[in-house]
């Protein structure tokens, strides 16, 4: 029987999900969490690895000689050394497609709670300031309508074209520029622009491109100063992509309105992080990805993948 180590299970399931379709391929020894230094120790005599965070580095797969499939159980693959893997005549698949419209729904999540303020409005009105107000309404910060708004969406992939899609709906105007050339549009409406014409005409910006080493740090202090005053910055893609003092400056200066953040250059961040003290800066957890219903998908391809790899026919290969 195929031995299977998953080297960190919790993220992908604490508990509110199956793992019986995975079990019914293997012996399966499950750990929420693994220091890096107990990997070789946890996965000795595997066949088979799933891992979420854990890295794998080329000193590890070497180290693993009965090793010969290592399942990402995410989209992003940079914890996993594929060229070793590679080398070492190991398949490493991941799952690229699962929470296209769960990440598209936090950008709006993010988007609305700036427009709108819900969370601190609700607040108020539980703290008395309606009971106490002398009208029939009140708002504590100024309300934003996205209709007629204009959104630029840098990253024109499956994700990118789902944020269009709602953003339509809501009545704004869509610009899209994709760093791997000039993707057709799936809504007439969309116009593919350069990133010049984004970055000028854009009131809102949503971030979806992968990290490469021309992307890394692309919003820093010099990128922001050719955006229009006022902008509001979502990223649910990496964190890597933002020089994060640079935008805790343009926030407090008000080059930037605000921002909405799903993810940070370190997860997770230290209790002194530059943005944690700017008021409209919204940060939530690395979670855009993580609802129930995307998290069963994910599974479901996780195990698809590893039952391809064992009938010969590997899919959703990286390397």
């Amino acid at each position: 029987m195929n031995k299977i180590v998953i080297l960190d299970g919790y993220t992908l399931n604490p508990g509110d999900i199956s793992w019986e379709a995975l079990e019914a391929l293997g012996e399966v020894t499950l750990y929420d969490r693994t220091p890096i230094g107990q990997v070789v120790e946890r996965a000795a005599g595997a066949e088979i690895i799933l891992t979420n965070k854990t890295p794998l580095t080329r000193e590890t797969l070497r180290q693993l000689k009965h090793l010969k499939y290592i399942g990402v159980l995410a989209t992003g693959y940079n914890v996993v050394d594929v060229v070793a893997a590679r080398e070492l005549g190991m398949v490493v698949s991941n799952v690229p497609v699962y929470g296209t419209r769960s990440v598209a729904q936090m950008v709006f999540a993010h988007l609305l709670a700036i427009c709108h303020h819900v969370e601190a409005h609700n607040q108020a009105v539980k703290n008395g300031d309606w009971s106490r107000h002398d009208d029939f309404c009140f708002w504590n910060y100024p309300l934003i309508e996205l209709d007629g708004k204009t959104m630029g969406i840098i990253g024109f992939g499956r994700i990118g074209k789902a944020v269009a899609h709602i953003a339509l709906a809501f009545g704004m105007e869509v610009l899209a520029y994709d760093p791997n050339g000039k993707p057709e549009a799936d809504q007439e409406a969309v116009r593919i622009v350069g990133m010049e014409e984004l970055l000028r005409g854009s009131d809102v910006i949503s971030l979806h491109m992968p990290v490469t080493p021309e992307t890394d740090g692309i919003v820093n202090q010099e990128f922001i100063s050719r955006m229009k005053d006022g902008v509001i910055l979502i990223n649910t893609s990496r964190g890597q992509l933002i020089i994060e003092e640079d935008l805790a400056e343009a926030l407090r200066s008000g080059k930037i309105g605000a921002a909405g953040l799903d993810v940070l250059r370190q997860e997770p961040p230290m209790e002194d992080h530059p943005l944690f003290s700017v008021p409209n800066c919204h940060i939530t957890p690395h979670i855009a990805w993580a609802p129930r219903a995307a998290r069963i998908r994910l599974m479901e391809v996780a195990v698809e993948n590893l039952r391809s790899f064992l009938d010969g026919n590997p899919s959703n290969m990286v390397n």
